[in-house]
């Protein structure tokens, strides 16, 4: 039943998805029908088979694996100071963000990150027939966070019209950077943090081509020296540490200022109302959740934890359902997991436009005027990726 009801979830947020198109006229159905049989396989296979859950699981495991060498360099500098069996967030989770992005930012200079995917988002382009800038960018989004995915499509701004900024800025703004995935992976089940990544690239080019149609431009040329801005080895290295020591705190002081704002709101709203603001975006995102497939016992729990994700950001939400995990159904979890994967919240708009600010201050100016609608195309494509997921557990 569940499996239906999923089924029915995504017929619905694609009708939606159809009535706020810009041009539907030009609705390119070839390429959402392609996307989403890919996105159906990809999660098929990572799954319902044993090769899927061999590699799964070997990529969770190495990734497990290589994080060991970042807590190295954790104890290094901290020493004894945390306790062999005992966990504090900044030290034990933000902190390897550092390690991650130094490693990614390795991989990009020596160019093996931005050679496969100007590859693999070319091979889409052409069986999608979808623009090579904004398939590329999709895949780009995969491994870069928001602000450095423009990077490697910077020359590219100028040409773009307001369809193709739209489809570039939703699909960063749905999308995480692979620098902090290590650090989702020690509060979430694994598997739904490598899927969710994934199929976020998928889904944000079916939601975009729907209620922005971009067309292909022949002339287009990726440029993938555009990926860095390194000029040796030892600056990748020392750029990626600066990069990640930045994320860490800039991570941290949000879930300083986002969590004891949402247990101010919450105190007041009990004393006047009887309910915490929690329980009221669990009750707001509840008929959603029943939609994605959600057990009806558990929708008010994911609401919840959904509504937290949108009105502050993914930590937040992540740290609230880690306790939770264990008394939830496996299906709820691999939905509400694979919906946390990502940066739709309400302030990422503003990331979004300061970073194209920073590119182009003229483009900056058409990013700022949809950026209301730039968050509900994202979170339609976290509700998509978490409702494919879900047909599968």
């Amino acid at each position: 039943m569940s499996v239906f009801i999923g089924i029915v979830g995504i017929l619905l947020l694609l009708g939606v998805c159809y009535l706020l198109s810009n041009d539907k006229k030009n609705i390119n159905f070839k390429a959402i029908v392609v996307l989403f049989v890919v996105q159906l396989a990809v999660t098929l296979i990572m799954f319902k088979t044993t090769f899927g859950n061999t590699i799964v699981e070997a990529i969770s495991n190495g990734v497990s694996h290589v994080l060991m060498y970042g807590h190295e360099g954790i104890r290094f500098i901290l020493g004894d100071l945390v306790p062999a069996d005992g966990s504090i967030f900044f030290f034990n989770v933000l902190l390897l963000i550092i390690f991650t992005s130094t490693l990614l930012s390795i991989l990009t200079y020596i160019r093996i990150l931005p050679i496969a995917i100007k590859y693999i988002g070319g091979g889409l382009a052409r069986i999608t027939g979808l623009s090579k800038v904004v398939t590329f960018n999709s895949v780009n989004s995969i491994f870069f966070g928001q602000s450095e995915a423009f990077l490697a499509i910077k020359s590219h701004l100028d040409k773009m019209n307001r369809n193709k900024l739209f489809v570039v800025s939703t699909v960063a703004m749905a999308s995480v950077s692979a620098s902090i995935m290590g650090a989702y992976m020690t509060m979430i089940p694994p598997q739904y943090v490598l899927v969710a990544m994934l199929l976020n690239a998928l889904s944000g080019l079916i939601i975009t081509t729907f209620m922005a149609p971009t067309k292909e431009v022949e002339e287009e040329v990726i440029n993938i020296k555009d990926a860095t801005n390194s000029k040796s080895l030892f600056e990748a290295i020392s750029a990626g540490a600066l990069d990640g020591g930045k994320i860490a705190l800039i991570v941290a002081a949000m879930l300083v200022a986002y969590v004891g704002l949402i247990a101010l709101v919450d105190g007041l709203l009990v004393s006047l109302i009887g309910l915490s603001f929690t329980q009221i975006l669990g009750y707001i995102f509840s008929p959603i959740a029943l939609i994605m497939g959600v057990p009806s016992n558990e929708i008010t729990t994911a609401g919840t934890i959904m509504g937290t994700k949108l009105a502050t950001n993914e930590f937040v939400a992540m740290l609230e359902f880690q306790p939770l995990i264990p008394e939830l159904s496996a299906k709820t979890v691999a939905i509400v997991s694979s919906f946390l994967v990502s940066f739709a919240n309400f302030s990422s708009i503003g990331i979004i436009s300061g970073s194209i600010q920073a590119l182009n201050g003229e483009k900056a100016k058409i990013v700022a005027t949809f950026g209301l609608k730039m968050l509900l195309a994202a979170t339609f494509v976290s509700i998509l990726t978490a409702t494919v997921v879900g047909l599968f557990v």
